[in-house]
């Protein structure tokens, strides 16, 4: 009896250790199957927040080229064209899809504040009209510089000060300061953290060669 009792123990023993094992690797396949899930969660998210800036950046371009009657569409870059985008902050900034999608990942990030202010300067720069220049620089202050502003961005107190005495007579330069305190803000936080996103990672990935494709 005592021997029948050991056998059994052991066979009771061996049982439990083969639940346990199945167990944790189901476990283990779930937790894979998880991290699969929300990896293509966060990439069908950021594809849409990309749609959405590439479609308005589309509409505006046809706005503005309408006499000339020119089109343009944004086409996925290659992996090697994105791939680029990692050399130097300009060259994402200077692509149209780059900064679509750079623009994506800071509103993931809740900060878009900071590239739509970059923005706006860039435009602002622009402005040869005198009158047009005073009207946007007083639009640029309330929406990103005054206290409480709806898209306030994250600039010291004498910036601020300096560019409410600056607008009274608006030049092309009254936003320089913030606009490179800005800048500097986005190419040493938003970038790196953007270059390492699964978006950017999916980007730079080369599809690979079928026959098919290969007309064999």
């Amino acid at each position: 009896r005592a021997r029948r009792a050991r056998i059994h123990g052991s066979l009771g023993m061996q049982s439990a250790l083969f639940l346990a094992l199945q167990h944790g690797g189901r476990m283990e396949r779930g937790e894979e199957a998880q991290k699969g899930r929300m990896k293509r969660t966060i990439i069908k998210d950021w594809k849409t927040r990309l749609s959405y800036f590439l479609q308005n950046s589309s509409n505006s371009n046809k706005r503005k080229s309408k006499k000339a009657g020119k089109h343009r569409n944004y086409f996925r870059p290659s992996p090697e064209e994105a791939q680029l985008w990692s050399e130097a902050f300009d060259e994402l900034l200077a692509n149209k899809y780059g900064l679509a999608a750079f623009r994506a990942f800071l509103k993931s990030e809740f900060c878009e504040e900071n590239i739509e202010f970059w923005l706006a300067c860039e435009d602002f720069k622009k402005t040869k009209s005198p009158q047009k220049l005073t009207s946007k620089a007083k639009k640029i202050y309330n929406d990103f510089i005054e206290k409480e502003a709806p898209k306030e961005i994250n600039i010291d107190y004498q910036t601020k000060n300096m560019i409410a005495q600056n607008i009274q007579e608006a030049t092309h330069t009254c936003f320089s300061a913030a606009q490179k305190r800005v800048y500097s803000l986005m190419e040493n936080n938003s970038y790196p953290r953007f270059l390492e996103s699964e978006f950017y990672q999916e980007l730079c990935k080369k599809t690979p060669v079928t026959r098919t494709a290969q007309g064999t």
